[in-house]
């Protein structure tokens, strides 16, 4: 068969598994992930080398061992009602990245019940014009009875090229989803050389992990007005010397960040730098503080360094 290779945007609304499933096809950690809505803020690139397997489908089938083809995933912020600036970029941002690409996976929440977030996201989709492959995530965590009902009531939403039911945690049915995917891409060269994994720099990452241990530590109201900014990044010796600066919106806010006696901030920075130090392969000083800034979602400026900048503010 003929090499095949392109681009696919992974769309949805907020929590649905997008980020774990771009990681899982990966095989590495890309994305950050969290049971808090709205955590993926950024379009991520990231590439997907898919190996030919000996007596598989025809879209894998060649020499085991060797690429049959490449799946640019386009991890993009869920879809949802804006009600800040940053929030309109990153809806802005998901749109956007259907612009360019051959396919989109639209991914849904089997334990949720369909709403106005999936009309709209299906309103976006209609709009782009492009083949979509629908995942159905999450089987794992619900009843196989109930799966087929909902199968049936997705399917009539649009001419899919494809439903895969599937389990992005537990890895069910994704080798499935991949195979469907590469068999809707167009034949042509690879995009990108072997060894490339996203177009994100490394400080885009180092952000990323330490707002995801905010994430995992501090109280709801916190994620959402949290922004990291890497201030200095610096290599060349034995460790890898990191400052970064969290902007939250409150004083409240940076009390909870900070936790009484610098213990909140402390158990941030350890979880933060020990996944850092495994992304970089190098040990690392992380220094971590905090700022506020009040309505810094509706700062342009501040935004745009966080990599959410968008022509016109």
């Amino acid at each position: 068969m003929s090499f095949r290779s392109g681009f696919v945007a992974v769309v949805g609304r907020p929590n649905v598994g997008k980020s774990t499933l771009v990681n899982r096809l990966v095989g590495q950690k890309v994305s950050i992930v969290s049971d808090k809505p709205q955590t993926t803020r950024n379009r991520i690139l990231a590439v997907v080398n898919v190996p030919a397997v000996a007596g598989a489908t025809d879209e894998l089938a060649e020499t085991p061992g060797q690429p049959a083809a490449q799946i640019v995933l386009l991890d993009t912020p869920g879809i949802h009602k804006p009600m800040h600036r940053m929030n309109e970029r990153m809806v802005d941002v998901a749109v956007q990245s259907l612009g360019g690409v051959d396919l989109a996976l639209w991914l849904v929440d089997v334990t949720e019940s369909y709403g106005p977030g999936d009309r709209y996201v299906k309103t976006v989709l209609q709009r782009a014009a492009k083949p979509v492959i629908l995942g159905l995530n999450k089987i794992d965590i619900i009843e196989k009875p109930r799966l087929l009902p909902i199968i049936e009531q997705y399917r009539h939403l649009l001419d899919f090229a494809e439903v895969v039911p599937l389990s992005a945690l537990k890895g069910q049915q994704v080798d499935v989803l991949a195979e469907r995917l590469v068999a809707h891409l167009p034949e042509g060269s690879p995009l990108y050389p072997d060894d490339f994994l996203t177009d994100q720099p490394e400080r885009f990452f180092v952000a990323e992990m330490i707002r995801e241990q905010i994430l995992r530590f501090t109280r709801d109201e916190i994620p959402y007005a949290a922004g990291v900014i890497v201030d200095s990044f610096q290599e060349g010796g034995p460790v890898v010397r990191i400052e970064a600066t969290v902007y939250v919106e409150r004083d409240s806010q940076k009390r909870i960040v900070i936790g009484k006696g610098g213990a909140m901030l402390k158990a941030i920075g350890t979880e933060a730098r020990r996944q850092i130090e495994d992304f970089l392969a190098a040990r690392v000083y992380l220094g971590l503080f905090v700022k506020v800034r009040e309505g810094w979602r509706e700062d342009g400026a501040l935004l745009e360094s966080m990599g959410l900048g968008r022509q016109g503010d």
